[in-house]
């Protein structure tokens, strides 16, 4: 939503501000904008392989849905993460095996349908908690699979942020290319009246005009956009892995699940009062 609002803005403060005192007519030049859309087109396919291209391409309608990892999500995730270690510090490691196994059996797990629908997260918690049911790896193993695991997951969300951050920094020069075509035509209508000549002096400094709005107000937005979501997107790993660690690390469930809140953005962070209030009234359910 509010990339459209961003778009909008830019868009009148560009074009707005020219009609002004100029003719908006006099920027229409499709052919240049078909030659700056196939240059930026054709760079993006040729720099990356298939899958990259559909990476990204996947990623661009997240930009305008809201993020699912609010406030509630992350209480949800440490209530969650609350019931399972009380569970195991209550009847032991072995308790979990099914509920790890069989997720979306699981009595726990079916609670909190926001972090169990999610593929992702509930393999990377099943995963080492797992782990811990086998009781082989120690604490200090399992926390640096985990960095790797979350090194590789950041690096891989990350990816669709630079791509589109290469297409931005490449569209001044796409721009410029097309005005320098627009000047030889130029170039070969020197007999034509003066204000002939303008009116193609001008068009062919439109492929300037259009290389670097499109680089700094379209795709810029989009790269910066797309890197704080797959900022935000790791976050929830670093949660699991704090919580957990301090489980094996031999801390209450309680003081666990508090090592995780501590992990998150203050946005999202519920407080100490509001996180125990919320676990007395779901284990009183």
């Amino acid at each position: 939503m509010f990339l459209i609002i961003g778009y909008v803005v830019i868009l009148a403060g560009a074009l707005g501000t020219y009609a002004v005192h100029g003719s908006l007519a006099a920027l229409w030049v499709p052919m240049e904008y078909i030659a700056i859309v196939c240059l930026m087109g054709g760079a993006f396919v040729a720099s990356n392989d298939i899958k990259i291209v559909k990476v990204t391409l996947g990623a661009l309608p997240s930009l305008f849905r809201g993020s699912k990892l609010t406030k509630a999500l992350y209480v949800d995730l440490l209530a969650m993460l609350f019931e399972v270690l009380a569970k195991v510090r209550k009847e032991g490691l072995m308790s979990i095996e099914n509920d790890v196994e069989s997720p979306h059996q699981s009595p726990i797990f079916g609670k909190y349908p926001a972090i169990s629908d999610d593929h992702h997260v509930m393999e990377f918690i099943t995963d080492y908690l797992r782990m811990m049911v086998g009781g082989n790896l120690n604490a200090l193993e399992i926390e640096n699979l985990m960095d790797i695991e979350i090194e590789t997951h950041h690096h891989e969300v990350m990816v669709p942020g630079h791509v589109v951050a290469q297409i931005a920094d490449g569209l001044p020069a796409f721009g410029i290319v097309v005005a320098v075509m627009g000047v030889v035509n130029v170039m070969g209508s020197v007999g034509e009246p003066p204000a002939v000549l303008g009116k193609m002096i001008g068009g062919a400094l439109v492929g300037t005009f259009i290389g670097i709005l499109l680089a700094y107000g379209i795709a810029a937005p989009i790269a910066s956009l797309l890197g704080q979501k797959a900022e935000e997107g790791s976050k929830i790993y670093q949660v699991i892995k704090v919580v957990l660690l301090a489980s094996m690390s031999g801390y209450a469930p309680q003081v666990a699940v508090e090592f995780g809140r501590k992990v998150l953005f203050s946005g999202d962070r519920p407080t100490f009062i509001e996180l125990e209030e919320e676990l007395k009234a779901r284990k009183g359910r």
